[in-house]
């Protein structure tokens, strides 16, 4: 029978044997259970020896406690409470030399032995203590010397399928066979990465993770820790750890029930090698991910080489740029934690990518996300759904631009730089999450071409005169007095009514605003120019 095995809040694999074990060791041939026998399969790990009354402050948990009740000789009213207090302090037996100290147990004791289920057992006179003990502790260490050189052969397999190369697909293959179970890698979001077994008993072991959904803290997944009970069960689970964090877990499914606390401690020592699978992917990624973001920045500057090498290169990573495509760029907003941010954007955006373009081409920069997504597939979508994922970590936010259509490799730079400008003047005009296509950005993309942008400073500053700076708290005040002027068309009741000014107020404030500007009000040319002025100074920054 496999011995049972305790995990320790340490994770130290402590190992014992049942109660009914130790009632069939020679030794205690003649002992007899007078209650509690549904208790059984409670766990002995240790022996101790009643010799003091006080002996509730010496006990430990899974102790069975031996005594010829000459402590208690004095005080038998004691015996009442004693099962009580011993269950209540973890331990598996009370066994008992009767006829010397103590002539009979009391039927209260026996009544509360078999209510808690508690083991009482009545230990023959020839057997002396030593020979107790010398036999149940060494059939403890021999059995604990048995499951560990187990463990110790499964981990060297374990290690041995990653040595030789193998993945997650391997790791699970190997418990599978070891176990004789069904068992999954799970990932951190409750994704299947790995399953192996009979395909009946992987299509529940599949159902019982998706009704359980994304694994819990490692502190608070219980079906991980085995009962002190040893008790055989159908499920099994372990956290996969690496570097303090939580990558996944291992499942292990039993249909006959006969995953032990032992078998457990196998799936500990995959949860192992598994972490070290994840953690040489994880490089592994890292460093494909750099080839990628560094030939996708070459193909959008222009330096990737002619579009038959870029066309042939991008193949490679999986991505068609010979069709027509669009360009998006999703660019973190300021004031967000950049480090973490970014990952995060990273992987919602090629997880977006994934769903409605897997031959579309995504990377991460160091401030943004590049996709280059075919033209046929709505772009306004995938931006929404990156943009639901990455919901879950705020306060970071980002904004999205999107290129017009690109024929081919040879118009990516061009796109790019469509995709970039959109991003970056519709958070201007829209604010943080902005979502903005080129081509309906108006006049702001005529003004987003204009690479000298000391040039269209100086035009603000001549056309804007004093009102172009923020110099006077006042200044801000007269800009927007003079753009919803513009907006409605020197409309003086509307604009009076939006700004909810009295018509004299705002007449004295156009007066103002003509002294320093000029008759903008007879003047087209002049109003012209002043909403395009009002318009650079939106796109500040850009």
């Amino acid at each position: 029978m496999e011995p049972p095995v305790r995990l320790a809040s340490t994770g130290t694999i402590i190992h014992g044997v049942s109660v009914g074990e130790v009632l069939g060791v020679s030794t205690l041939a003649e002992a007899r259970l007078i209650a509690g026998d549904s208790g059984l399969s409670r766990i002995v790990q240790r022996l101790n020896v009643m010799e003091v009354p006080d002996i509730l402050a010496w006990v430990k948990p899974h102790e069975l406690l031996l005594t010829t009740g000459y402590p208690l000789r004095n005080t038998p009213q004691s015996l009442g409470r004693l099962v009580a207090d011993l269950d209540e302090r973890g331990l598996a037996a009370l066994a008992i030399k009767l006829g010397r100290y103590v002539d009979e147990l009391p039927d209260e004791m026996v009544e509360q032995a078999d209510r808690l289920g508690f083991p009482l057992i009545l230990l023959p006179n020839n057997v002396g203590f030593d020979d107790i003990l010398n036999q149940v502790l060494t059939d403890i260490l021999n059995r604990q010397a048995a499951v560990l050189a187990r463990a110790e052969e499964a981990h060297r397999a374990l290690v041995h399928v990653v040595l030789a190369g193998g993945g997650l697909n391997e790791v699970t293959a190997e418990v599978a066979q070891l176990l004789d179970v069904s068992v999954a890698a799970v990932d951190g979001s409750g994704r299947v990465l790995a399953v192996a077994g009979p395909a009946e008993h992987v299509a529940v072991l599949r159902e019982s993770i998706s009704r359980e959904g994304p694994p819990r803290t490692p502190a608070a997944d219980g079906p991980s820790r085995p009962s002190s009970s040893g008790r055989a069960r159908s499920f099994a689970s372990v956290p996969v750890l690496a570097g303090g964090h939580h990558h996944g877990r291992i499942v292990a499914y039993s249909p006959s029930g006969a995953i032990r606390d032992s078998d457990v401690g196998i799936l500990e020592r995959a949860a192992t090698v598994a972490a070290l699978v994840v953690t040489r992917q994880e490089a592994v990624n890292a460093v494909e991910s750099k080839y990628r973001a560094d030939f996708l920045r070459d193909v959008l500057t222009g330096r990737a080489g002619t579009a038959e090498r870029v066309t042939a290169r991008a193949r490679a990573f999986g991505w068609d740029l010979s069709r027509p495509v669009t360009v998006l760029v999703a660019e973190l907003d300021p004031d967000g934690d950049e480090r973490s941010a970014q990952d995060r954007l990273v992987a919602c955006w090629t997880a977006a990518m994934r769903r409605h373009d897997p031959r579309g081409a995504v990377a991460g920069f160091s401030h943004e996300v590049v996709a280059v997504l075919d033209a046929s597939i709505d772009a306004t979508r995938v931006a929404k759904d990156a943009a639901s994922a990455f919901a879950d970590v705020p306060p970071a936010t980002f904004s999205t631009g999107t290129s017009r259509p690109s024929p081919g490799a040879e118009t990516l730079p061009e796109a790019y730089s469509q995709a970039l400008k959109a991003a970056r003047v519709g958070r201007q005009l829209h604010g943080p999450g902005a979502v903005a296509h080129f081509d309906q950005l108006g006049v702001y993309r005529l003004l987003s071409l204009v690479n000298d942008t000391e040039e269209l400073h100086a035009f603000v500053r001549e056309t804007l005169g004093p009102l172009a700076s923020d110099d006077d708290a006042e200044n801000a005040d007269l800009r927007r007095t003079l753009q919803v002027l513009l907006e409605t068309n020197l409309n003086v009741a509307e604009t009076a009514r939006r700004l909810h000014f009295h018509y004299n107020t705002l007449r004295y404030r156009i007066g103002k605003l003509e002294r320093l500007l000029g008759n903008f009000t007879d003047d087209p040319h002049l109003r012209l120019n002043l909403t395009l002025a009002l318009h650079v100074l939106r796109m500040r920054g850009i």
